[in-house]
């Protein structure tokens, strides 16, 4: 699957645009997305900045307002920018095209906070962590071993996950959470709208990576397994997140007996309701309540994401952490319906 396209403006020459192509830039000399997201912002408010080829020195920066990449171009195309080592950046306008191998059919609207979801205990946080962290968390993992899963790498601490039974073996402690982590769990702690978030001895992390394209099948944590708050960090790469919810009395499907095109295309089911959420590098997912218990979660197996009529690609990987707090006893929920405990 190749880059999303961009072409020029069709029409007169003075034809503008909130998309410019921006040459002589981008992470192959030196200038990370953040960095030019951060320099571009200054002229008005950034949608996002995505790589416009696999140079990695051109890219192009996405603006709400058109009158913003107006002011940008005036200011900065063939000039030398101090704030981005001094380049001459050569910027037109451009108009960002899904390629054609993107199916957009049975796409549904990505939302890119939480609460336009309506999906009672779901909670998202952007930029959780600094981007230093990011880099410290990524080099930590990736100085230890990973386990090969038939299409991505695991990782597990507190306990291993086994994805033979989807549950945990609570005699066979791994030891304590690694000290690199300690961050992120002091952090969770310090949640503020949260009432037992400060309370909650999270013991479990499960380290993933996903190279691009690479999903994940529609599934609800064991309930048996884990207690009612997931949190998941996600670092190096974007996707987006899709949940289903299904109607009462409608058995569940095992994740292990969906296909790809079945999870590619879930519009051909009339049983479930659907809701999509834009995960970028950087942001803290939370499942409590009803997002954890009675809302299936899933990556769909895309390199290319629409998010806001945007074309975004996904990262060469994406690495996330998901802490969890191991259960000891049956789960008492309120949806009797999705519990191994009370099924």
């Amino acid at each position: 699957m190749g880059f999303p396209r961009f072409e020029r403006p069709k029409g007169l020459d003075g034809e503008s645009s909130p998309n410019l192509y921006v040459a002589n830039c981008g992470p192959a000399v030196g200038l990370s997305f953040d960095t030019i997201a951060s320099v571009f912002s200054t002229f008005g408010e950034v949608n996002g900045v995505y790589a416009a080829d696999e140079s990695g020195t051109r890219v192009i920066v996405s603006y709400i307002e058109e009158s913003s990449a107006q002011t940008a171009l005036k200011a900065l195309n063939r000039r030398p920018c101090p704030d981005l080592g001094g380049r001459f950046l050569h910027i037109q306008y451009s108009i960002m095209q899904l390629p054609k191998q993107v199916n957009t059919n049975d796409s549904i609207p990505v939302s890119l906070v939480a609460s336009e979801l309506n999906i009672p205990g779901l909670h998202l946080w952007h930029d959780f962590v600094t981007a230093t962290e990011e880099e410290e968390l990524l080099a930590a993992v990736d100085d230890r071993p990973w386990k090969s899963l038939a299409k991505r790498r695991v990782q597990h601490y507190g306990y291993e996950f086994l994805y033979e039974t989807r549950n945990i073996n609570t005699r066979e402690s791994m030891g304590e959470l690694p000290s690199f982590i300690s961050p992120i769990l002091e952090r969770i702690s310090l949640i503020s709208n949260l009432d037992n978030a400060a309370n909650i001895v999270l013991d479990q992390v499960t380290v993933n990576e996903y190279p691009s394209g690479v999903g994940l099948s529609p599934h609800i944590d064991t309930h048996s397994a884990f207690e009612g708050l997931i949190f998941s960090l996600s670092l190096a790469g974007p996707c987006i997140m899709e949940f289903r919810r299904y109607s009462e009395g409608v058995s569940l499907p095992k994740p292990d007996s969906i296909t790809d095109n079945q999870v590619e295309n879930p519009n051909s089911s009339s049983n479930f309701i659907r809701r999509a959420i834009y995960l970028p590098p950087r942001s803290m997912l939370l499942l409590s309540g009803e997002a954890r218990y009675a809302w299936l979660h899933y990556i769909p197996h895309h390199k290319i994401d629409l998010v806001k009529d945007s074309a975004i690609r996904r990262g060469s990987r994406r690495v996330s952490f998901t802490f969890r707090k191991v259960r000891t006893g049956p789960c008492k929920c309120e949806f009797p319906q999705h519990c191994d405990s009370q099924s």
